[in-house]
């Protein structure tokens, strides 16, 4: 890792710790990922950095996911600067994902843009997180997608939905058709498998 990848990647880990794997009342007192602490802790979190708009490395990673990993981030300094646009892309991306276009079939996208608001999160009326108690390490400005086994997302979800997780999302139909079509990317993963057995 150079300079920059070195301070990305603290960056990223603090702001797990400050701001993502402590109890928020937002979640029902869970963490705001639940199960960040314990992918950090036994060194699960991939990383690729990216510094141009090709996206044959992610595409690499999405084809190639390292098993060794809970989630892979893949940072991208040169992204697509049109926030509505990235996330439309991500979510087309699952859709070919499940179709085949990249083989493995069970891997998720999901993605942050430096131009997201809150309510572009799901978080209609108050801000989740105090962004202003974490204090980034450089002023360089990214995105991240975040690249998951959906079958281990989706069940990991199951566990924290009993628990009251989701309600934050409730009035938020984006966010509830994000987590819709993720669920049925899913049933279709395992009917696929049903059938070949």
């Amino acid at each position: 890792m150079n300079t920059l990848e070195k301070e990305v990647f603290e960056e990223m880990r603090n702001w797990s710790a400050q701001l993502l794997e402590v109890p928020n009342e937002h979640f029902n007192n869970l963490p705001a990922c639940p199960f960040a602490k314990k992918a950090w802790a036994e060194d699960k979190v991939g990383f690729c950095f990216n510094y141009n708009q090709c996206k044959k490395a992610l595409y690499k990673l999405v084809t190639n996911y390292p098993d060794r990993y809970d989630v892979c981030l893949f940072i991208e300094f040169d992204y697509e600067k049109n926030s509505q646009k990235f996330h439309e892309y991500l979510s087309a991306m699952n859709e070919a994902i499940a179709r085949g276009v990249f083989i493995d079939k069970d891997i998720w996208v999901m993605g942050f843009h430096p131009d997201d608001e809150p309510e572009d999160q799901g978080f209609i009326d108050e801000p989740v997180f105090d962004e202003e108690a974490f204090e980034p390490i450089n002023d360089t400005v990214y995105a991240v997608t975040y690249i998951q086994r959906l079958s281990k997302l989706e069940e990991s979800a199951q566990i924290v939905k009993e628990k009251g997780y989701y309600s934050v999302y409730k009035n938020n139909p984006e966010v509830i058709n994000m987590y819709a079509q993720r669920h049925q990317l899913y049933r279709s993963l395992n009917n696929g498998r049903e059938n070949k057995t």
